[in-house]
């Protein structure tokens, strides 16, 4: 397993089945144009993990990467974490449009995440979203999308499947404005007004800001709501970006899940 001071090095391997699935899924969808290169297994785990390395058989076949016998120590010395499974994928980078070539649905809901300062706050973050119904995801210039496989393990595949650009946030504010939409940013501005007190319809953008930066001005000033997360009780730290994002998205979720994405009842 690699040290603790390159944990958040890019890497393009892909740990464990979750992930690997995720990327095939990805492919054959059209999602991303990631590919597996590899995969590597654990000789010593190949009678118990007969059932995936089957899958993985056909799947090399119809996309053209190879499989390969390896040593535990190897995989180890080549991965961040520990649940893998004996089971690695060796892949290609992931291309991320930019926000002005991305493909915006009429009624969507989509997320702006904007200065998470963790890799697996950031996967965190894209599992929620992705269970809640998010259509596409947004991030600045400088994401975790280059941590690629810490990524994918943390958001349990999320990050494969979803449909991503990168962009400056007040451009993203611009252009989805343009399009229809209404942008709320969950901030705790003076402006800001409880999220379970406020109407969010789709079409939407969720701008989600990391914990200790939050969202800059010049974003705040482009979005027509401000909304904040109440506490149970006097507390004046600010949640995590991976929780505040979780309550938002599936409260947005809530409040539009009796209507059809294109926007009729």
């Amino acid at each position: 397993m690699r040290k603790e001071a390159e944990r958040f090095a890019d890497s393009a391997i892909m740990e464990g089945m979750v992930s690997i699935r995720a990327v095939i899924r990805a492919r054959e969808a059209g999602i991303n144009d990631r590919k597996i290169i590899k995969i590597l297994f654990d000789r010593e785990k190949a009678k118990d993990k007969a059932r995936e390395l089957a899958f993985l058989s056909a799947k090399a076949e119809k996309h053209g990467f190879l499989i390969e016998r390896s040593d535990a120590a190897i995989i180890d010395e080549m991965t961040v974490g520990s649940s893998h499974g004996g089971i690695i994928a060796l892949c290609t980078e992931r291309t991320i449009p930019p926000v002005s070539a991305f493909p915006i649905k009429e009624s969507g809901f989509y997320v702006m995440l904007d200065g998470i300062e963790d890799p697996y706050n950031f996967g965190y973050c894209l599992r929620s979203l992705y269970a809640a119904g998010a259509d596409g995801v947004l991030v600045g210039p400088r994401s975790w999308l280059s941590a690629a496989g810490v990524v994918c393990r943390s958001s349990a595949g999320a990050s494969e499947l979803f449909e991503i650009a990168t962009g400056e946030p007040a451009d993203a504010a611009d252009l989805f404005h343009k399009k229809g939409y209404t942008v709320v940013a969950a901030d705790l501005s003076r402006e800001a007004v409880p999220v379970f007190d406020t109407e969010i319809r789709r079409p939407v953008l969720l701008v989600v800001g990391g914990e200790k930066r939050g969202i800059r001005r010049a974003v705040l000033d482009r979005c027509d709501k401000v909304v904040s997360l109440p506490y149970g009780r006097p507390f004046g730290a600010a949640l995590s970006a991976a929780s505040a994002a979780t309550i938002l998205a599936f409260e947005i979720f809530r409040q539009n899940k009796g209507a059809r994405h294109d926007g009729k009842a």
